[in-house]
């Protein structure tokens, strides 16, 4: 490089960055203009949706597409960029939540499996709320504590816990408190703080 001084550099640099953009680096670009994109989202329906996993409230963007037998298919699940909250970003958490919806490992249906058993048996729901119910009771049942070791009236169940989801609306949240308290729950809990 000892024949060659900076001008001649940057004239030889500037007509190997001319030829190269001229030649298109290989594309034919006017090819390239005319070729439209088919996005898998193109036609879809957008919907919008908050984020499940926590109290933020982050923004979801939801694009379906009825299918021919008249179901409804899930193709993309985004930040909402128009969101204030989030401005269309989203944590880890949230940006599984198309997976959340559509994973083949997702359990569709109840499962119950008996005590000693090894199997899990699908039931239905009437099955399953009934079972809850009954737990629920027997637990309180046997935990419940009318005095304390002061004799104060304390009417209160110890071997029960809530823990609220973070989705919750504060109605549902205040609502959910109030069946639990009535019921003698003191171990109450919010999903956001865990």
């Amino acid at each position: 490089m000892n024949g060659i001084n900076r001008r001649d550099f940057l004239k030889v640099g500037a007509a190997t960055a001319g030829a190269v953009a001229a030649s298109g680096l290989g594309f034919d670009l006017a090819r390239a203009n005319t070729i439209k994109q088919n996005l898998k989202i193109a036609g879809s329906q957008e919907l919008h949706s908050i984020c499940p996993y926590c109290a933020v409230g982050c923004s979801l963007v939801a694009y379906t597409r009825r299918n021919a037998d008249g179901s409804t298919r899930l193709l993309q699940i985004e930040g909402d960029p128009s969101s204030p909250v989030n401005e269309g970003r989203l944590c880890p958490k949230g940006a599984t939540a198309m997976q959340l919806a559509v994973s083949r490992r997702r359990i569709e249906k109840p499962l119950y499996r008996a005590p000693g058993s090894n199997s899990w048996v699908e039931k239905d729901w009437n099955f399953m709320l009934d079972k809850i119910a009954q737990n629920f009771k027997a637990s309180r049942d046997r935990t419940f504590v009318a005095q304390d070791v002061a004799g104060n009236t304390v009417n209160r169940t110890e071997g029960i816990a809530f823990a609220g989801g973070a989705a919750f609306s504060s109605e549902e949240g205040y609502f959910a408190t109030k069946v639990m308290r009535t019921l003698g729950l003191v171990h109450l809990e919010q999903q956001a703080r865990v």
